[in-house]
């Protein structure tokens, strides 16, 4: 199933959306600076324009994580080329690390469950658009068929002729009780429903 533009838009900006915030969270939260308006719009447009064009159809969770980890190493490259110059760096982080090392750690690990989480919310999405794909499939085909029933029935019936009245003959009884039924061959219908 392929995905419309509008949709696929929609996914790109939740994708764009989580990715950045998580980015921004993970940058601070292992002592990085605040990333700068420009920075920070940079990054929500370029995460956006690549999730676009990744939301075309149904992802693997290996694919959603990969490309999650991808827009965290681009938003950290980003938001440390333009931190703040009054922003305080910190030397160390929690246990002794380097603020790199930290902020790797911190982005890695909040990209893997964030990607985890994603991966089931596409999952669940795609099976929900499946299920309305073929409830829909099956409304037009109980519709096709219906359509057909009332033309084959409607092209079944036909307009009665008028007959000039001449001498009336008689015909045998059996004959004159089944003159006015109607008779169709073959098998009875299949029920629609």
């Amino acid at each position: 199933m392929r995905a419309t533009l509008p949709f696929r838009l929609a996914r790109s900006a939740a994708f764009a959306a989580v990715g950045v915030l998580l980015a921004v969270g993970a940058h601070w939260f292992a002592g990085g600076g605040g990333p700068t308006t420009g920075a920070l719009l940079v990054g929500v447009l370029a995460v956006t324009a690549g999730a676009a064009v990744a939301a075309g159809r149904e992802r693997s969770p290996q694919v959603i994580v990969g490309l999650l980890v991808g827009a965290q190493a681009f938003l950290h490259l980003l938001f440390d080329a333009s931190a703040s110059a009054g922003a305080p760096a910190h030397i160390t982080w929690h246990g002794g690390l380097t603020t790199q090392t930290g902020m790797l750690t911190a982005h890695l690990t909040a990209a893997l469950l964030t990607g985890l989480w994603l991966s089931r919310g596409e999952e669940a999405l795609w099976s929900v658009l499946r299920r309305i794909g073929a409830g829909a499939a099956r409304c037009l085909t109980m519709l096709a068929a219906l359509v057909a029933l009332l033309r084959a029935g409607l092209a079944g019936i036909t307009r009665p002729r008028v007959r000039a009245a001449r001498g009336r003959t008689r015909l045998p009884r059996p004959a004159w009780v089944l003159r006015h039924a109607v008779v169709r061959r073959g098998p009875p219908v299949s029920p629609v429903f």
